[in-house]
C-alpha cells in the first residue's frame, strides 16, 4: 500500500477531531454560551446538516479541480472555520463557524477516499479505505478525548484554537507530500446523479443514514449519558472517550481487512449485530467507570468497522462515478449525526438521557432490513444473464 495514503489519514484526524469534538466538550460549552445541553447539542446538528448538503454539491462543482489542490483548499477552509469557532462571541456566530468547518469536511473526506483508491492497487482498496477512515477513528483515539481534558485549561475556544492550528499543519503537510492526482473524467449533472436510479445504491446509503444516526444520538450527549448511568464525570469521561476511540481505531482496521477477504455484506451483517446488541444494553452494562470502559471499547469496534464494507460496496455499484458516489455517502453519514442531534434532544427531553441507547438500538435494527433487501437485489442482478451477442 502507498504511503502517501497515510498522509490523507491526518487530514482525516484534524475535519474529524473538528466533527467530534464538541462531545466532549459539551457540558462546559451548555454552562458558559447559557444555553440548555440539548441546544448546545445543535452544535454538532449544524456541522452535520451544512456537511450533507454540501458534499454532493460541491463534489459537483469542484469535479475538474486537481484532487491534491482541492485537498488543500479543504483543509485551508477546516482550519479558517475553526479559528471562527475559537473567537465567536455568541452562540449563534459559534453555529455559524461551524458550517465553515463543515464546508471543508465536506470536500476533504470523500477525496481523500478517492484518491487513496486512485494511488493504491484494486486488492489493498478496502485497506486504503481503511487508513482514511483510520484518520478519523484516531481523532477518536486522541483528538476528542484530548479536547475533553484540555476544555477545563483552555476553556473551549482555546480547544478549537489548537484545532485549527493542527488542520492548518495538515494542509502543508499536504501540500508537500501529496502527489498531483488528475480529476475524474468529465461526467454531466444527471449522469452523475443517475446512479441514485439503483436501488440498492440508495439502501446502502440509507444504511449509512440511520446506522449514524444511532450511534451518534448516544455518543453526542455522552457526557450527561454517564454521569446518570455511571456516576463519572470530568477526566474520567475523557478516559471512556479513549476506549471508544481504540475500539473504533481497531474496528475500522478489522473492518478493512474483513472486505478484502470476505467482501461488504457478510462483515456489515457482523458489525451491525454487535452493534446493535451493544447499543440497547449500554443502560445496564455502563454502570461503573470499569463496565462502562469495556462497552465503549467494544461499542467503538462495532461502529467503526462498518464504514470500510459499505465504501467499497457503493465504489463497486458505481466504479466510473464513485467520487460522486462517496460525496453522497460522506453526505449520508452526516445527516445521521445532524439527525442525531436533534433525535437525541427529542429522547432526552421526552424521556430523559437513560432512554437514548435503546431508542438508537432501535433505529439501528433498521438497518439489518436494508442490508437484507440490498444483499438480495445485488445478488439478482449479478445472476441475471448476460444477453446474447448477435
Amino acid at each position: 500500500m502507498s504511503p502517501r495514503t497515510y498522509l490523507l489519514a491526518v487530514g482525516a484526524f484534524t475535519v474529524g477531531t473538528s466533527s467530534h469534538i464538541i462531545s466532549g466538550l459539551l457540558p462546559e460549552m451548555s454552562r458558559e454560551l447559557h444555553v440548555s445541553t440539548a441546544a448546545a447539542g445543535q452544535l454538532v446538528t449544524a456541522f452535520a446538516i451544512a456537511y450533507a448538503i454540501a458534499s454532493p454539491l460541491l463534489a459537483a462543482v469542484t469535479g475538474r479541480w486537481e484532487r491534491k489542490r482541492l485537498v488543500i483548499a479543504a483543509l485551508v477552509t477546516s482550519a479558517v472555520g475553526n479559528a471562527l469557532s475559537a473567537v465567536a462571541p455568541t452562540f449563534e456566530l459559534l453555529l455559524a463557524s461551524r458550517v465553515v468547518a463543515a464546508l471543508g469536511a465536506a470536500v476533504f473526506t470523500p477525496v481523500a477516499t478517492s484518491i487513496a483508491t486512485e494511488i493504491n492497487p484494486p486488492q489493498r482498496r478496502g485497506r486504503a479505505v481503511a487508513v482514511v477512515f483510520g484518520g478519523l477513528t484516531t481523532a477518536l483515539v486522541v483528538g476528542v478525548p484530548a479536547g475533553s481534558l484540555l476544555g477545563a485549561p483552555l476553556g473551549y475556544h482555546g480547544v478549537f484554537a489548537l484545532v485549527a492550528v493542527v488542520t492548518a499543519l495538515a494542509a502543508v503537510v499536504s501540500a508537500v507530500g501529496l502527489p498531483r492526482v488528475a480529476p475524474p473524467p468529465a461526467v454531466g449533472v444527471r449522469e452523475r446523479f443517475a446512479v441514485l436510479a439503483d436501488s440498492r445504491v440508495r439502501m446502502v446509503l440509507g444504511m449509512t443514514v440511520l446506522g449514524c444516526l444511532s450511534a451518534f444520538a448516544v455518543f453526542t450527549y455522552v457526557a450527561p449519558l454517564l454521569a446518570h448511568t455511571a456516576g463519572v464525570r470530568g477526566g474520567t469521561i475523557s478516559v471512556l472517550l479513549l476506549c471508544y476511540g481504540v475500539g473504533g481505531a481497531i474496528g475500522n482496521t478489522l473492518g478493512g481487512r474483513l472486505t478484502d477477504r470476505f467482501g461488504s455484506r457478510r462483515p456489515l451483517l457482523w458489525s451491525f449485530t454487535f452493534f446493535v446488541v451493544i447499543l440497547a444494553t449500554l443502560p445496564l452494562t455502563a454502570v461503573t467507570a470499569v463496565s462502562a470502559g469495556v462497552v465503549f471499547f467494544l461499542w467503538g469496534l462495532s461502529t467503526w468497522s462498518v464504514n470500510p464494507p459499505i465504501q467499497n460496496w457503493l465504489i463497486e455499484l458505481a466504479p466510473t462515478t464513485s467520487g460522486l458516489l462517496l460525496s453522497i455517502n460522506a453526505s449520508a453519514i452526516y445527516l445521521g449525526v445532524g439527525l442525531s442531534g436533534v433525535v437525541g434532544g427529542l429522547v432526552i427531553g421526552g424521556w430523559g438521557v437513560v432512554a437514548l441507547p435503546p431508542v438508537a438500538a432501535a433505529v439501528a435494527s433498521l438497518s439489518f432490513v436494508l442490508l437484507v433487501l440490498a444483499g438480495r437485489k445485488d445478488a439478482a442482478v449479478t445472476a441475471e444473464p448476460v444477453p446474447a451477442r448477435v
